[in-house]
């Protein structure tokens, strides 16, 4: 219990973390700046070791199945703490800016279909994935960090779906619905699919060969 707890709490934490880069990206008009500043969320996460299910969903096919209840922990925890930076937000005088900003966004992510969410949320994770396991495993100091940088960049300017951003979206753009939370449900799924990519090829690959 005390260490659901502890994953919970640094999911909150990431929850903030990105959070935090939604309101720098809401803020600036330039659309490259502001996803070039998002990945101060990222960075954040993967320097501190919070649990952000992005990135911790790629990991699922080399952990036990209990691993599954760790990922609805941290999902949970990730709402959280998205919501919360929404709700202050919304207390400052930026927040009505904000949230018309927010408002306008989802509006078009909840307008898209199913399929196009679908697999928007599947290439979000990709390079999410190429991200996360480069700041990991890249045994270069720049190039760990390139690959954050340069994975965040691209998923937002390229219109990819990442369910815990949205999760700040739509708090702050006060769009929660039966028709949200499925959209959310589906770009969750998107991004487990994603994130699972590299390591499923990874694993045929070792498989066939040995």
């Amino acid at each position: 219990m005390k260490k659901a707890l502890a994953d919970f709490i640094y999911a909150v934490m990431a929850g903030l973390c990105i959070g935090l880069g939604g309101v720098i990206f809401l803020s600036l008009d330039n659309k490259v700046l502001g996803a070039m500043l998002f990945t101060v969320g990222l960075f954040t996460i993967c320097v501190n070791g919070f649990n952000l299910f992005t990135g911790k969903v790629g990991y699922a096919l080399e952990n036990k199945p209990g691993y599954l209840l760790f990922l609805l922990n941290v999902w949970l925890g990730n709402l959280v703490g998205t919501w919360l930076v929404a709700a202050l937000m919304r207390l400052t005088r930026v927040g009505a800016a904000l949230t018309e900003k927010a408002a306008g966004l989802c509006d078009v992510k909840l307008g898209d279909g199913a399929l196009s969410v679908f697999v928007l949320a599947i290439f979000c994770n990709v390079l999410m994935y190429i991200a996360v396991d480069g700041f990991k495993n890249n045994g270069h100091e720049l190039g760990k960090y390139l690959g954050l940088f340069f994975g965040v960049v691209v998923f937002i300017l390229s219109g990819f779906e990442h369910c815990v951003a949205n999760m700040f979206y739509f708090s702050m753009g006060g769009a929660w619905s039966l028709h949200t939370w499925l959209w959310l449900a589906l770009m969750t799924a998107g991004n487990a699919v994603g994130g699972l990519l590299f390591p499923a090829a990874r694993l045929l690959k070792d498989r066939l060969q040995a």
